[in-house]
């Protein structure tokens, strides 16, 4: 007993008294952690440094306040945005035939000059330029319902939309650049791209050989001082047929012409496509999707410096006004893809479930089915609410780096998810192609999502956690700032308030991270009653377990963290469920608590709760060391893991949602263009039609059971009821209608021989 007392009067006088802490604690620490911090390249520190703080910084510091997610204001669509949507959209959506488009390798060009004339390619430039200036979650609504017709034309749309020229300027171009440039682009004179990825560098920026060396030339009929450019670029969307250019190189001042800094570092200019020297026009077939995707060149091309964007005082800023812009691509792009992906499949797979029919009953009847099709709907709902949650960040002005490279990662996985499940239900009409085949192409075009603003693999196992890590802790980039300064007795100082409290922090999470754990969750805060609070309070739980859990990583491992890939990845993962599920939850909240969704926020969220444990379990287990991992696991998951994936209940009633008309299905899938050009109008029909025949197709079925009736085939049921006046005229009427138009979902498209020669 005096051994205890003797020991915790110890601690209290090394953490109470500055001298003996400053000597005993931070000194050593401080040592340590100069020693441990990650090597960090310049690319990585800017988009390290590059970026907004959001509600990821909630959930990773373990105790999220959910009011103030509740208070936040979800985007809404203005009434100018919606009557763009209601009759622009629509138009446009009309004029796609994706068969066509994928078959040519290019939309018509009526659909280009439409484009342009309608302002596609300026949805994000200020109306005093000629452009719509939309919200984000405007363009992601419009990329989204023409992804749901044809994938080619919504990257077409999204591509001068996200990063490229126009953004750059908005954000970066100087006033005469703008001036220039950006009324052209909202008008469709000048088509823009942007070349950033080549041979030798994909993902790392940083290792692009592409050069600009300051020289002097003459330009225009006087000698100016520019730069000699050489590059070579590809899978550069739009390039073949891009008219401005935009470039990221490497910029070198070796003779000193602007100073005495040699190595200036990555540049973004924009360049004429016909400028002497550029090479465009040759042309990749990206998964032979019909958009434009190629390559450019240049060789010993000479600009003046006026032409990199922003001006002379922005060469070297390439990288982080890149990374700075990336959240067009990662958080309203690329995600409304995959939304559209989850829109479409969950309202063609619900009714084709409904309407095809093996051993006598509809497949969706089957519970392998159903347990597919609740994946589909459960996935579709998250999908939605993570794209309007997102956007709705990017609609406060924020440019928020870790939830955009989630919504990236995982919205586009996703996506693949429930194109997968989509092809399984559909089976053998979902491979046949044809004008009639609805998923074919989505299917084929969601692996490029998968590779594009960064390779999934790299998103997941380098960004997610290695930028959440250090920009979401409310201690760790204070605590690299002083380790940095080059007065060390300084940086100790500054150094030991930040330590004293981060051990309070650390030691905190991790109690609380037990109780929570030890009693249920029981003590986490929800800011609801009902069947959701207990997500809240699981999330509480799960975000107390991640601050903890990162804290000991970064002890464990230092700055080799970022190399043990496999391992922060995992963190990652649980930082981005407990993002996507918080999605779920507002959404719910802020569509009023609709009861009938309620199965889908279940689905969702369980597993994401369900990933979360796993995540920690799989961390736990590969940390190397069997005491650190025994103590971790003590305080994480002292009872082990109980999170299960949702209950087959749960999966039913969603798949029941998905295979009738109503309200459900259509406020599950309403951003899916429903046309008679592709297939899609008539499985809502034909399922219109079966719901109001049910009861005829009921007496049909006990008919033939009865054996008053015989035929091989349902339509052969009915005529034979209807000759022998078992059915009213109503009925046999009903009953026809539906079952032709069912035959007509069933068929797939069928060429004749000579098309194949």
């Amino acid at each position: 007993m005096w051994l205890v007392l003797l020991i915790i009067v110890a601690v209290i006088v090394i953490f109470a008294v500055r001298d003996i802490r400053m000597s005993i604690v931070t000194r050593p620490v401080f040592k340590w952690f100069k020693q441990a911090l990650p090597p960090l390249s310049a690319t990585e520190r800017d988009a390290m440094e590059a970026g907004d703080i959001w509600w990821d910084g909630e959930l990773f510091r373990g105790n999220p306040d959910w009011h103030q997610l509740h208070q936040y204001a979800t985007s809404q669509l203005s009434a100018e945005e919606r009557e763009f949507i209601d009759n622009q959209v629509v138009e446009l959506c009309a004029m796609l035939d994706d068969e066509t488009i994928t078959a040519q390798q290019d939309m018509p060009e009526s659909v280009w000059q439409y484009l342009k004339d309608e302002g596609f390619f300026a949805l994000i430039i200020p109306k005093e330029h000629g452009g719509h200036d939309f919200s984000a979650l405007a363009n992601s609504t419009i990329v989204a319902k023409i992804a749901s017709k044809s994938l080619s034309a919504a990257v077409t749309v999204m591509v001068p939309n996200s990063l490229g020229p126009a953004e750059l300027l908005l954000h970066y171009g100087t006033l005469s650049q703008q001036q220039q440039w950006l009324p052209k682009l909202a008008k469709g004179e000048a088509l823009p791209c942007f070349a950033l990825t080549g041979p030798e560098a994909g993902s790392d920026a940083g290792a692009i050989p592409d050069t600009g060396v300051v020289c002097k030339e003459e330009f225009a009929g006087k000698e100016v001082l520019g730069l000699r450019l050489n590059w070579s670029k590809r899978y550069i969307t739009l390039a073949p047929r891009a008219t401005v250019l935009g470039l990221a190189f490497k910029m070198f001042d070796p003779d000193g012409l602007l100073g005495t800094t040699k190595n200036i570092g990555i540049t973004c200019a924009l360049i004429p496509t016909d400028h002497p020297g550029v090479r465009t026009g040759d042309r990749h077939k990206p998964m032979n999707m019909g958009f434009l995707n190629g390559t450019t060149e240049g060789k010993d091309v000479f600009i003046p410096l006026e032409w990199i964007i922003g001006g002379e005082v922005q060469a070297g800023n390439g990288w982080r006004m890149l990374v700075e812009c990336l959240s067009a691509g990662r958080g309203i792009s690329l995600p409304a893809l995959s939304t559209a992906t989850g829109h479409l499949s969950a309202r063609t797979s619900g009714a084709y479930a409904a309407l095809r029919q093996q051993f006598g009953v509809a497949i969706g009847e089957f519970e392998g089915i159903q347990e597919a099709l609740a994946r589909i709907g459960g996935l579709t709902y998250q999908l939605e609410a993570t794209r309007v949650l997102t956007a709705t960040a990017i609609d406060q002005k924020l440019s928020p780096s870790v939830i955009t490279a989630i919504a990236k990662y995982h919205m586009t996985e996703m996506g693949r998810q429930v194109i997968n499940d989509a092809l399984d239900i559909h089976a053998g009409k979902g491979i046949q192609m044809g004008p009639n085949n609805y998923l074919a192409h989505c299917y084929m075009g969601t692996p490029v999502s998968i590779t594009v603003e960064g390779a999934n693999i790299l998103t997941r196992n380098l960004m997610i956690f290695g930028q959440g890590a250090i920009r979401c802790h409310p201690y760790v980039i204070d605590e690299m700032v002083a380790a940095g300064l080059d007065d060390e007795e300084k940086g100790v100082r500054e150094f030991d308030p930040l330590l004293c409290q981060h051990m309070l922090y650390s030691a905190g999470n991790g109690v609380m991270s037990f109780v929570y754990a030890l009693s249920g969750s029981y003590f986490a805060k929800a800011p609801v009653g009902g069947a959701t609070a207990k997500y809240y309070r699981y999330l509480g739980r799960f975000s107390r377990a991640l601050a903890f859990c990162a804290d000991i990583a970064m002890l464990r491992f230092g700055g080799d963290l970022k190399r043990r890939e496999m391992l922060s990845a995992r963190l990652g993962d649980v930082l981005s469920h407990l993002y996507l599920a918080s999605a779920v939850l507002k959404r719910y909240q802020d569509e009023g608590h609709q009861h009938a969704d309620l199965p889908f926020v279940q689905y969702s969220v369980e597993r994401s709760l369900y990933l979360c444990a796993k995540a920690f379990d799989e961390f736990i287990y590969n940390l190397g060391s069997w005491p650190l991992s025994l103590a971790v696991r003590a305080v994480v998951l002292p009872l082990g893991n109980h999170f299960k994936m949702p209950k087959d209940e749960v999966a039913k009633q969603v798949a029941q949602h998905m295979t009738r008309s109503g309200v459900v299905r259509e406020r599950l899938t309403h951003l899916c263009v429903v046309d008679d050009s592709n297939g899609t109008a008539v499985l809502d029909k034909a399922l219109e039609a079966q719901q109001h025949a049910a009861q005829g197709y009921r007496e049909v079925h006990k008919l033939r059971k009865k054996g008053e009736i015989q035929g091989l085939t349902m339509m052969q049921l009915i005529e034979d009821a209807r000759a022998k006046n078992k059915l009213s005229a109503e009925q046999s009427e009903q009953l026809i209608a539906a079952e032709s138009l069912r035959q007509e979902v069933i068929a797939v498209d069928v060429f004749a021989a000579q098309e194949f020669e």
